[in-house]
Formats: C-alpha cells, structure tokens, sequence
C-alpha cells in the first residue's frame, strides 16, 4: 500500500558532540513513519570530551546546525530532541513492590501503581534524571516478567532503571540550546539513541551493548528484553587518537585527523612497513619539507590508544556481568568506528561477536546520514517517536536549576498517534 503522509508533526533531533553538531528535521506521520525533509551539520567547537568549554562557540556550532536543516526543510523549529554524552553518565537501579489481589490476575492498574511506587521522590543527589526506564517485573520474588499482566500473585516488584549525568554538566548543555532560541521537549543518552538506531529487534531481546565511540567519549548502552539495561561512559574518543598522532609525528591536529581518516587502521599487517606515507611538520606547510615515514608508524600509535579503550569497555562490562556472556555481542557505532580494523581489535579485546552499526530503522534515509557518525541523531528521532517513558513529577536533593521547566515530550502526540 503506498505510504502517505497526512496530519504530519514536525521532529527535529540535534545532536551536539565534541567532533560535530547534527540537526535532522523530519515529518512524521499517524502511523509513525519517518520522513527526513531536512538536515545540517558542521564541526563541533567550543565542546571538549564531551563538555562545554565555550558556550559562544558552542551556540554558533548548534545555530549553524539547525539554520542549515531548516533551510533544506523550508521549515523552522523552535524546539527539539537532544541527546546527552560527556563521561560523567551513570545508571542506577531502583526497585519498588505492592502487595496485589491474588483472588485476581495482574492488571494494568497494577503495573502502574509499582511503576508509580517506584518512581516517587527519585533521590537524583545533584544529578539530571535523563531516563526513567521499567526494566523488568517480578511476581512473588520469581523468575524475571517481561509482561506480568494476566498473571496470579499476591506481590509483584519492579525494577526501575535511572539514566543520570551531574546537573551541572547538563546545565551548561541547556545553556547553549536556549541561547540558540531553542527549547528541548526531550532528551536522551547518545548511546541509547544509537542503539534505537543500529540494533535489530533480536539483538535488542537477547542481549547487546552499543559502543558508541565519538570524538571525545565513547558511550555505553547494553539493552536486554528489549529495553536498556546499563548506561556507562569512557572519557577516551577519537580526537585522542588524533592528539597521539600530533604528538607522536609531530605533526599540526588538522593534518594529523587527516593521517588517521586517510591512513589510520587499528593493527597492523606487513605490508604497512614498506608503505611510506607524508607528514608536514607541525608549523610549516612548504611541500619540501615534507617527511615521509613508515605507514606502521602512523598504525604502531593509534593500536596502544584503540586497544586501551577497548579495555576500559571491558571493565565496564565485567562490573555488570556482561563479560563472560558468549551470547552477549558487541555493536560499534559513531563516527570512530569507521576506523579500518577497529572490529577486528573489538572482538580480540573483548572476546564477542562485533559489528558495525549505522542506521537502519527508518525507510528511505537519505545516503548521507547512514554512517555510524549520524545514529546518535537518527535513534533520537526513533527515541521520540516511542517514547513511552515516565518521569517523577518530584525529585529530591537535586539543586535548583532555576526554576526552569522544561516542556514534556510532544503532549500533542497523544492527539495525533
């Protein structure tokens, strides 16, 4: 049947990260299809691993983004869907129980009294709460319940996961967004878009981890059942393999990211000592001054800093117990997973089953944005349309952001979908 689009809502996703900034504009349908009409972005500045170091250079680069999108979509917007990264982010599992009926089945009055139970007065202690996410169910401290309706018992639990990254942090992220005109109607963790992005429905149910490498951090998601389980971050991305490449051939930043995207691969083969490649020195751009060394010098420096991150993630995984599970496999995505040969390290380091991920769950995406670099921006547009989420109408000890409400995500939705 051929798709319309009627009664369409406008989204747009922005995603800000230390190496670019990404706008997508797209209309959505009553059936929740996804059509991009529009899409901008340029390099990040003013953004170090993730923080806000220049809030005048970070608005520019966010402005820039969006005038970008909307020029393609003839269309303006004033607010969006913002992923959140940096290294400070974490995850927090909080468990709430009700006594039920056990003359009756579970209702979905039931679900929602322990979901409510569950989330009332989080204890955020200074952080943002991002995500607010039902995990799992339990009925008389049993088996784990995916769905516990229809089923007899006289207690049912629930397992209630929460995202959070300091207020601060996030505060300085809101910052830039409202001095672009902007308002956020929701946001997410970059690695959690990602994974809405990149994963199939089967890697979702049987267990995998989105390692979404960017260019100051690298972010972490692993999903189960479906949904996520475990938010982490790394304070390591490709711009430090770019900075190693400066300083180990002395080479300018700019001419050293070129090295890496035009050179750079994860291990090396025989073949790179015999293969030359050219350097300028770090301040001169004369073409006699050229050196050319071996291309497994170039390599010999960005394996210690690829092997290392991939270390880090092992770690991450061993604290949830997520290493020693062969079924558990491994997802790359972000603009550094490109990197030749970064699967091949991936799967020694971590002993798993690795892939690369670009985006695949909207019809139709435009050429240009299915790359790993853009399924951060393209999993938030997915985020929003399936937003099912449930948020604390309060929270304690979190300080006062200013009295600042941010709008809820698209209350509209309920009218149109």
């Amino acid at each position: 049947m051929p798709h319309t689009f009627n009664r369409l809502t406008t989204f747009a996703a922005l995603d800000i990260g230390s190496s670019k900034v990404c706008c997508i504009i797209a209309k959505i349908s009553r059936d929740k299809r996804i059509k991009i009409v529009g899409y901008g972005y340029n390099a990040s500045k003013g953004i170090k691993n993730g923080v806000i170091t220049d809030l005048n250079q970070a608005t520019l680069a966010v402005c820039n983004a969006v005038e970008t999108a909307e020029q393609m979509a003839n269309e303006r917007i004033d607010r969006v869907i913002v992923n959140v990264s940096g290294d400070k982010i974490k995850s927090v599992i909080k468990t709430a129980a009700i006594s039920i009926n056990k003359n009756r089945p579970i209702s979905e009055n039931d679900i929602n009294k322990v979901i409510e139970k569950g989330i009332h007065k989080i204890n955020v202690e200074g952080n943002e709460l991002i995500h607010c996410l039902p995990m799992s169910y339990r009925c008389d401290n049993g088996e784990e319940i995916k769905d516990p309706r229809n089923i007899y018992g006289s207690e049912l639990s629930v397992d209630i996961l929460l995202g959070l990254i300091p207020d601060i942090v996030f505060r300085n992220e809101h910052t830039i967004i409202a001095n672009a005109h902007l308002e956020i109607a929701e946001k997410a963790f970059s690695a959690y878009a990602s994974g809405l992005a990149c994963l199939v429905e089967d890697e979702m149910e049987i267990g995998a981890t989105v390692v979404d490498i960017g260019g100051g951090t690298t972010s972490i998601c692993s999903f189960k059942h479906g949904h996520p389980t475990y938010f982490a971050s790394l304070p390591v991305g490709g711009n430090n393999i770019t900075n190693d490449i400066a300083w180990g051939l002395t080479t300018s930043t700019a001419h050293a990211e070129r090295l890496k995207t035009l050179h750079g691969c994860a291990f090396m083969t025989t073949k790179d000592k015999e293969e030359l490649i050219n350097v300028y020195p770090v301040g001169e751009e004369d073409d006699s001054l050229i050196k050319q060394v071996p291309k497994a010098e170039l390599i010999s420096i960005i394996t210690p800093r690829i092997e290392e991150t991939f270390e880090l993630v092992n770690h991450k995984l061993d604290e949830q117990g997520l290493r020693g599970i062969s079924s558990h496999r491994i997802v790359l995505t972000g603009g550094t997973s490109s990197l030749s040969g970064i699967q091949n390290v991936a799967s020694m380091v971590l002993d798993k089953q690795v892939r690369l991920g670009k985006p695949r769950n909207i019809i139709s995406l435009p050429d240009s944005l299915y790359d790993p670099a853009f399924s951060t921006a393209v999993g938030l547009l997915l985020f929003a349309i399936n937003y099912t989420e449930k948020k604390p109408t309060k929270v304690v000890n979190k300080p006062s952001s200013g009295g600042t409400n941010f709008s809820k995500i698209f209350g509209w939705m309920k009218q149109n979908f």
